[in-house]
């Protein structure tokens, strides 16, 4: 942190991104240089009977927006606060409700995925962890476009989008609880929407021969990704518990909608399981894709980059385009894909119930991606073969 006697002209020359600058004149002011302002500021140490409380920086304004004489004036106000002992970003107590608060609110409201309870509680508390305690009134515009500028710089643009996603869902919740509070100043930052994501055709031929170079449980993973268009929570977590062969059932319990699916499966998903189902066996192992090298008794990442298969995402976009491909009707699609279907009557449907009605629709799939694969390849026996044999 460098010390200039500042000036206008002085100021105006300061290069952007140069970091922080401190005032000889006046105790504490600074000029922050970020990647596209500059802003006055306000340092200082709060003591209490002689002990160090903490040390707290306070925004004053933008360069732009008023000049060095102001400035000083603002700063000897604030340094006036601080040397009385008084934290002047703590804000009153009668502000309202907090940014914890808000969020301990906003993560009971409904059930998430623990997932989504951990990256909430990680971006509140790790981004921003020294606004978690300021009362949600008190979150300016200004600071909130100066958190999101100063994340982006320091964190990347994904970071920061996804912060600042966080903190408006917390603070609508917040203005639902607290109605001293009018608006919620994230809406006023225009945040980049995600870009689509490009997959290119999958040659399901080739495709097939890359997987028979697998490990028979990867090999039969990476087939059921295809097969079910399932989401990767729900095809990683699936126990031999929830295979139901006399009822050509796959059961998954992990759904982003909540609750859980009974996906019907077609002729060789069901033989395939079954024969995966009958080889695990001597593992002694409650899931469907064992692995022991993992800490959690099943396979954890399904991906085989390096050996230009898709991921499990990749997977669902290949599902949904083969199921038009096969003629499946969107709905029917949407609903084998464990999507709910939109609009108000979109709830009354129940999927569950609807197994027999999807299954042909699953086997249509799949009797698209089996006539295709390398014709050496053998199907697995089928239940009557293995009897005969």
């Amino acid at each position: 942190m460098a010390t200039l006697n500042l000036t206008e002209s002085r100021i105006r020359d300061l290069p952007l991104k140069s970091g922080i600058w401190r005032d000889e004149q006046v105790k504490g002011l600074l000029v922050v240089c970020h990647a596209t302002t500059k802003t006055y500021a306000v340092q200082g140490d709060v003591r209490r009977n002689g002990r160090h409380i903490r040390t707290v920086r306070v925004k004053i304004d933008r360069v732009d927006r008023i000049g060095l004489r102001e400035a000083r004036s603002r700063a000897r106000a604030i340094m006036s606060q601080i040397q009385s002992g008084v934290d002047p970003t703590a804000g009153p107590k009668e502000s309202g409700i907090t940014l914890l608060q808000a969020l301990d609110e906003h993560l009971q409201e409904k059930p998430l995925r623990d997932a989504t309870v951990v990256s909430y509680r990680y971006n509140i508390e790790h981004y921003l962890g020294r606004y978690k305690n300021r009362a949600v009134a008190d979150l300016s515009r200004s600071e909130v476009r100066d958190i999101y500028q100063h994340l982006r710089s320091a964190k990347g643009q994904p970071t920061a989008t996804g912060v600042m996603r966080t903190l408006r869902a917390v603070i609508n919740t917040a203005l639902r609880l607290d109605e001293t509070l009018t608006s919620n100043p994230v809406t006023f930052l225009r945040l980049p929407t995600p870009k689509s994501r490009h997959v290119d055709e999958l040659d399901v031929a080739e495709w097939w021969e890359k997987t028979e170079a697998l490990s028979p449980i990867r090999r039969d993973l990476h087939r059921a990704m295809l097969l079910t268009g399932a989401r990767r929570a729900s095809i990683l977590n699936v126990k031999r518990k929830d295979v139901d062969l006399a009822r050509g059932v796959l059961i998954f319990n992990h759904m982003k909608t909540g609750g859980r699916m009974l996906f019907p499966m077609g002729t060789f998903l069901r033989n395939m399981i079954a024969q995966r189902l009958e080889d695990d066996l001597p593992f002694n192992n409650p899931w469907l894709w064992p692995s022991p090298a993992s800490g959690k008794g099943c396979t954890t990442e399904p991906k085989e980059r390096k050996r230009g298969l898709p991921s499990p995402h990749e997977y669902r976009h290949h599902a949904r385009t083969m199921f038009i491909a096969a003629g499946v009707p969107y709905a029917e699609s949407a609903l084998l894909l464990g999507q709910r279907l939109p609009g108000a009557s979109g709830g009354y449907v129940h999927a569950e119930h609807l197994v027999e009605h999807l299954r042909p629709h699953a086997q249509a799939l799949e009797n698209r991606i089996v006539a295709v694969r390398t014709s050496t390849l053998r199907l697995p026996a089928t239940t009557e073969e293995r009897d005969a044999a």
